[in-house]
């Protein structure tokens, strides 16, 4: 089968437009020396279209496979394409170390692409995850010849989605990490460990100390993965240099946002997005009912990323949609149309109530506390949610984990008309605990008629002496922020909210004894209740939407 054809029956199964270019050159494995004398293989495809603008794509996962076919999808769209594997990867010279050299070595190769015979004086730059750390490295810095970014599934600060809440974000880290260092084993060898369940990576996610599992899951130590255990403090001035958010409010060139609302970096990403509309900026964004690695998030970035470029990239006429879209998840839902982010909404507190029970309005007069003891030897799992591999992250049913006698649940009556809730989710628990160490997660779930239990979102928030004040009586008042969503409880369904002790190994067990992150071997178990009521109004607040946007 020809390469013409592989790649027109693709743009026919993704419903992309009619190519332009009628033939594609391919030149690889160019050499791009940057200023330490590095040199960053870099693969063109150059369509047959006079003045064409160029999209540029720096990864640090190859420039096979899927990229490839990506590469040619696009260019054969009008735009000259230009993929470069970032250095230490896949035959670029030197060491890669996550986020260090990104933004030099992007400029450089800005600099290159304006010594190149085709170059018209305008870039824009597309990808997903690390693709779009790199975008963000040099934005700032590419001048007006930057006319348009596509960021998906990515956000400019790493750092916070790193350490959520102050915890570790050890299941999206270690399996980062394990998936890079798989990158160098034989393809047969690779397929043949995925077949097997990856036992190595599942026994280093339960192994302590933390600073042994990356040689526990890839045989070998992991620099970065050490750093980011030991760097972990909210002051470290080793992400300093590694995060660009603190730049974009200088960024000129319009951002096309695509993101899911079961991705690990929505709230950065959503950050992103309020400081860009800060600023003056009018960046588009796009939330689906995707995860990381959803097969539905990459078609839909390539269509929106296609759609932009022909608008600011190559002067075209794109069709006409709302800045904002997003896709209202539950039954009766679908994708909305909205003029900002968040929309307008009533904010609503639901209430806590002792043994189990969940309404909105005032809290009523309180009661005997609720109590689970947590065992970080024998942690509470993770279910679902916004993890790194799609295979296992996303809305499942929660029973399995709320039948533990280490979560307490609690639940609405049935909603007798549609609940559509969409924005940013918070919490505010009340409790008292035996230990001074300790980590609280809230997850809102939706529970359908038959009793299954879907989760919508959560948030984990570490506690430790001196974070939040305590009262008189050792009451301490827990914020946690849940990831933002959009979902709509359809009549008959019922709200629940559970509260835990953790949720493992999606974030690192809390061992309960202040021990550092890394180094942390001693495993102490600890009660703690949940206090509801009007002195304590443990609470959910969610925002309604009274007046739905416009469904499409």
């Amino acid at each position: 089968m020809t390469v013409r054809l592989i790649t027109r029956l693709a743009a026919t199964a993704l419903r992309l437009p009619a190519a332009r270019a009628g033939r594609i050159a391919v030149r690889r494995d160019i050499p791009v020396r940057v200023r330490d004398g590095t040199t960053l293989r870099t693969d063109h495809y150059a369509p047959d279209l006079p003045g064409a603008a160029c999209v540029l794509i720096r990864t640090p996962y190859g420039r096979g496979g899927p990229i490839r076919l990506l590469g040619r999808l696009v260019a054969e769209r009008g735009f000259h394409v230009v993929i470069q594997s970032c250095r230490g990867t896949f035959g670029s010279g030197g060491e890669f170390a996550p986020l260090v050299h990104e933004r030099d070595d992007g400029l450089d190769t800005l600099d290159w692409l304006r010594r190149q015979p085709w170059w018209t004086g305008a870039f824009g730059m597309f990808g997903a995850s690390y693709q779009g750390f790199v975008q963000w490295a040099v934005a700032a810095e590419a001048g007006d010849e930057l006319r348009a970014m596509v960021a998906v599934v990515t956000a400019s600060a790493t750092r916070d989605s790193t350490y959520a809440g102050e915890s570790f974000a050890l299941d999206t880290v270690l399996t980062w990490a394990e998936l890079l260092q798989a990158q160098t084993v034989p393809w047969l060898a690779r397929q043949w460990e995925l077949k097997r369940g990856q036992p190595r990576l599942v026994r280093a996610l339960t192994h302590l100390p933390l600073a042994e599992a990356d040689r526990v899951a890839t045989g070998v130590t992991v620099p970065f993965f050490q750093e980011w255990l030991r760097h972990h403090t909210p002051d470290a001035d080793y992400w300093r240099a590694r995060v660009f958010g603190d730049r974009i409010t200088e960024v000129r060139a319009p951002v096309a946002m695509v993101s899911g609302w079961q991705d690990i970096f929505l709230p950065a990403q959503l950050d992103d997005y309020a400081r860009l509309r800060a600023a003056g900026a009018r960046p588009r964004l796009t939330v689906g009912p995707w995860t990381h690695g959803s097969p539905g998030l990459l078609v839909a970035s390539l269509r929106e990323g296609l759609d932009w470029f022909d608008e600011h990239l190559a002067g075209r006429p794109a069709p006409a949609r709302a800045p904002v879209r997003v896709h209202v998840g539950g039954v009766g839902g679908g994708w909305r149309d909205l003029p900002d982010w968040p929309p307008p909404a009533t904010p609503i507190r639901w209430h806590l109530r002792p043994g189990g029970g969940l309404a909105p309005g005032p809290a009523d007069g309180g009661g005997a506390p609720d109590r689970i003891r947590y065992d970080p030897a024998d942690p509470t799992p993770s279910l679902g949610g916004p993890l790194l591999v799609a295979q296992r992250a996303g809305a499942v049913d929660n029973r399995p984990v709320e039948s533990r006698p280490d979560v307490l649940t609690y639940t609405s009556d049935p909603v007798r008309e549609p609940v559509e809730v969409v924005g940013p989710v918070h919490a505010e628990i009340h409790l008292r605990s035996e230990l001074s160490y300790l980590d609280v997660f809230v997850r809102l779930c939706d529970v359908d008629r038959r009793g299954r239990s879907w989760n919508v979102c959560d948030g984990l928030v570490r506690v430790e002496p001196g974070r939040f004040p305590r009262d008189g009586s050792g009451v301490v008042r827990v914020p946690v922020a849940l990831w933002p969503t959009a979902h709509r409880f359809a009549p008959g369904h019922r709200l629940r909210v559970q509260v835990s002790g953790g949720a493992h190994p999606r974030y690192a067990r809390n061992p309960g004894t202040g021990e550092p992150l890394g180094t942390a071997v001693t495993l102490r178990a600890g009660w703690r209740e949940v206090l509801c009521g009007r002195e304590h109004p443990s609470a959910l607040l969610l925002p309604l939407r009274s007046s739905p946007s416009t469904p499409v």
